[in-house]
């Protein structure tokens, strides 16, 4: 395994981490413990030393069966990251109560990196500053309750830029990149910054939801075939000296063969200009094809009027790909539609990735209606 720095913390991690949000499940949704605690311990076992989950990840249980995975002697060989959902707090206490929620979830008497979770610019106004979470951050650290204090990330490059600014406390961050999203959100821009500040930096979405490991023909031909296309993307983000460690949601036995294979073979300034302008031609063409930027986290879920949010996209995204009869039939299977969208805007505010349903569901509802009458033809 190959290891790169934390930043300023003196820390070393392995280029690869085990990022914990989609871990495999059964067909009822719920977590195949023994596969989940298998894989984790598995990757350990091969020299990943780095471990990420959240309050809510997986219906609250992912921190959970960290905490069992991480029994017998594995929370030593390990740093174990996870998120306060600071979104979520209504009063001062509920940090503390979170955090100590969290501790015992993960059956561990401290977090070695701990972030504030999906931070943009509205939970820092409404709740970081006015519940005095930064204060509420540096006690626990003095306490020894976490180690190292972070954030991950979803809005845009001015405001990430002003989080970073705004408390000298960060130590490190997680921002969602990849070769599509060098414009999007931080920006490599931001993840430049960032490390010149002494940060280190965690990646998140390396695969843009799996996205860039399921490339449609048309996109795939753009790739030399000498590596996957996982691999191309990983190694993106592995040339940079900026990036600390990718986080994977590794859900099998073969993602964690194949992504600790990679991250063994990975390095700083790995990839030639050729490699380079290859990658932004095949973002190109992709950007030309994706319809919906939805990355499958499910963060819009439950929908109060039954939609299948991620799962509504996908079928749309796709489109340009099936044929029209698959296209549809692939909608018909859905048992709530586009048109069934009240527009509650609950799932825009919850989005990372700030998807309205004001637009995306008339469209949606429109598409496959003109396309259900040009089969009746």
């Amino acid at each position: 395994m190959n290891m790169r720095k934390m930043g300023n913390t003196g820390i070393e991690l392995s280029a690869l981490g085990f990022g914990c949000m989609r871990l495999p499940v059964k067909e009822d949704g719920a977590i195949d413990e023994q596969e989940a605690i298998r894989i984790i311990r598995d990757a350990i076992d091969n020299g990943l030393n780095y471990v990420d989950t959240a309050y809510y990840y997986h219906d609250q249980q992912s921190e959970v069966l960290v905490g069992k995975a991480l029994q017998d002697g594995y929370r030593e060989k390990v740093y174990l990251a996870t998120k306060q959902p600071e979104y979520n707090i209504e009063k001062e206490e509920d940090f503390d109560n979170f955090l100590h929620t969290q501790l015992t979830r993960l059956q561990t008497d401290h977090i070695d990196f701990y972030l504030l979770h999906a931070l943009n610019r509205r939970t820092w106004e409404e709740k970081v500053i006015p519940f005095h979470v930064l204060e509420k951050l540096k006690k626990a650290k003095e306490d020894g309750l976490v180690r190292h204090i972070g954030f991950s990330f979803h809005d845009d490059f001015d405001t990430f830029k002003m989080i970073l600014d705004s408390f000298d406390g960060w130590e490190f961050c997680q921002i969602q990149m990849n070769y599509i999203d060098i414009e999007n959100q931080a920006t490599l821009k931001g993840l430049e910054y960032a490390a010149s500040k002494g940060l280190g930096v965690v990646i998140m979405e390396p695969l843009l939801g799996g996205k860039l490991a399921n490339l449609s023909p048309q996109v795939k031909e753009k790739l030399d075939p000498s590596k996957t296309p996982v691999e191309w993307a990983l190694d993106f983000l592995w040339n940079r000296p900026e990036v600390s460690v990718i986080l994977s949601g590794m859900g099998s036995e073969q993602m964690v063969k194949d992504n600790m294979l990679y991250a063994g073979r990975s390095s700083i300034g790995m990839l030639s200009q050729k490699d380079l302008d290859m990658l932004m031609q095949v973002r190109e063409v992709y950007q030309t094809r994706a319809l919906v930027p939805c990355t499958g986290c499910a963060y819009c879920m439950p929908c109060p009027f039954g939609l299948d949010i991620p799962g509504m996209y996908e079928v749309y995204n796709q489109t340009v790909n099936r044929s029209r009869e698959d296209a549809l039939a692939a909608y018909e299977a859905l048992e709530v539609k586009a048109d069934a969208c009240k527009k509650c805007r609950r799932c825009e505010k919850a989005c990372p990735q700030k998807i309205s349903p004001l637009e995306t569901m008339p469209q949606i509802d429109e598409y496959f209606a003109n396309l259900r009458e040009q089969l009746k033809k």
